[in-house]
């Protein structure tokens, strides 16, 4: 269910907080911007040009590096509350959704 919904592109929110497999382009910028002050407290998102505007929407005034998720893929800490995992292009290994979640999902 979960791989085919990001294969699909569609926007999934759980009650942890969790979303995963935000539509790219068009609208990001305020997509992320209303999940974040919606209470959404964790994000991934895949794409350099996706993640780049994911951070300039959210303008967090630093970014902490947290646990790697895969080589060169860390979990980033944007704010007290707000952890995110910023997938460039052929970083990741099949699994790094689900890897993400679980690893953003205990904390980290």
């Amino acid at each position: 269910m979960l791989g085919q919904a990001l294969a699909d592109r569609k926007l999934i929110t759980g009650g942890s907080g969790i979303a995963l497999g935000l539509p790219a382009n068009s609208g990001l910028a305020p997509t992320a911007r209303a999940l974040v002050a919606g209470g959404v407290t964790r994000l991934i998102t895949a794409g350099g040009e996706t993640s780049g505007a994911v951070v300039e929407a959210l303008a967090p005034q630093s970014l902490a590096i947290g646990p790697e998720i895969d080589p060169g893929v860390p979990v980033m800490r944007a704010g007290p509350d707000l952890v995110l995992a910023l997938k460039s292009g052929n970083f990741g290994a099949p699994d790094f959704f689900a890897k993400a979640a679980a690893l953003m999902e205990r904390g980290q």
